[in-house]
């Protein structure tokens, strides 16, 4: 007779961790089940102090939706949690677990938002990547870890495979310099870049904002290199600009004149010695995430002599105020003043179908932007507010508009 394995027994772990962690199953042509597992290092029920895994997944589960949080199951007298989880075949994100002492389940009344919010801010500190995933996990922009989720049919990023898989980068690597702004009076780190063989130039430029993150966190350079010498993206230089922290990028990268004088008459010069190549003549991109994505929208919009097109990804175009979704915030008031009719720019846009605010302010941007002529590349994908789509959404963005310019 067979002998089926044993949840919990190390022949049952190594047989689901050779099929894979977490476990995908299609369940229609767009839809798929997923299964999470964490693996309890103090054994069973009767051993361990563990009462709840939280399972935290950005866009789905988070505390950005109003519904209780939801816990992954003990199979009794196991060390095995489990829970599933029905996604899109096309969902691409991050999550990550919270073991937990909690006893009592998630009381129904702490649905409020503020409560909810308060509930999630007391146990992410505890959160952890999921040790049984394979793939790179990092730290996202609330400090704790997370680990990378692929759907079978989500849009391909080959480019980042190499990354994801704990590979050694190849390429040259940014290089860390200062930037003392007088006008803005502070002091922060940018990262010079410069992509293709030596001998290859002129170059174009790309300013990247939240430059820590592509050149640390979400390490670009390597994806870049590749891409290039495939040839989909041009020989070009990459200016990362740091973004010092949440109350300086909160005043900044909202639509602030002040920062984009500094970048154009202080940082700009600058760094064209550590970049011989770029050509001033051809042209120059800024991409940026979240506020970012909305500040690199403005500057393409304000200095198009400057500025030749904009990669914004998950723009927040609702600020500076949340209920201005609709109307498409501070920039949708610009343009419908004509902000933006010195010419057409080349644009990339998008928004994940997971970012309620963001998606809304992004799909009122769009006609606004076009009916000034202005060569709009809008995108929508299955995913949250999410650093590992915004990596493809930037990848793809440089290669299409640069595509088109260049």
């Amino acid at each position: 007779m067979f002998n089926q394995v044993q949840p919990g027994s190390e022949a049952w772990w190594q047989e689901k961790i050779q099929a894979g962690i977490p476990a995908i199953t299609a369940m229609s042509a767009d839809r798929c089940q997923t299964t999470f597992y964490w693996r309890d290092p103090e054994g069973d029920e009767m051993r361990s102090s563990t009462r709840r895994v939280w399972l935290n997944i950005t866009g789905v589960t988070d505390h950005h939706r109003q519904q209780r949080p939801f816990s992954l199951q003990r199979i009794a007298g196991t060390d095995v949690w489990q829970g599933e989880v029905t996604l899109s075949s096309r969902w691409r994100g991050s999550y990550c677990l919270i073991p937990s002492k909690d006893v009592a389940d998630f009381p129904a009344e702490d649905l409020a938002a503020d409560r909810l919010r308060s509930w999630w801010k007391s146990h992410l500190p505890a959160a952890i990547a999921d040790p049984l995933n394979p793939l790179r996990s990092w730290r996202n922009g609330r400090g704790h870890a997370v680990s990378p989720l692929h759907m079978p049919a989500a849009p391909p990023q080959p480019a980042w495979h190499n990354l994801d898989r704990g590979a050694a980068p190849t390429g040259s690597q940014p290089v860390s310099r200062f930037w003392h702004s007088s006008r803005l009076a502070n002091r922060r780190s940018v990262w010079l870049l410069q992509t293709g063989e030596a001998k290859e130039a002129p170059r174009p430029l790309a300013v990247l904002l939240d430059g820590q993150f592509w050149a640390n966190t979400m390490p670009v350079a390597a994806p870049l290199h590749e891409l290039t010498q495939q040839g989909k993206l041009p020989p070009a230089c990459y200016l990362f600009i740091d973004s010092v922290g949440t109350t300086q990028r909160s005043h900044e990268l909202t639509c602030n004149p002040e920062f984009w004088l500094a970048v154009q008459e202080e940082l700009l010069p600058q760094v064209s010695d550590g970049l011989p190549a770029w050509d001033r003549t051809l042209p120059t991109l800024v991409a940026g995430q979240s506020y970012g994505g909305l500040s690199a929208l403005y500057a393409a919009l304000s200095w198009p002599h400057i500025f030749n097109g904009a990669v914004s990804l998950s723009g927040s175009f609702w600020w500076p105020d949340r209920h201005t979704a609709d109307s498409g915030g501070f920039l949708g008031e610009q343009l419908r003043q004509g902000l933006g009719s010195a010419g057409a720019q080349s644009l990339w846009l998008e928004a994940g179908l997971h970012e309620k605010i963001i998606l809304q302010s992004n799909r009122t941007l769009l006609p606004l932007l076009q009916s000034f002529g202005h060569d709009v590349h809008y995108r929508e994908f299955q995913g949250g507010h999410d650093a590992l789509c915004w990596r493809g959404g930037l990848t793809d963005g440089l290669q299409t508009l640069w595509a088109a310019l260049c």
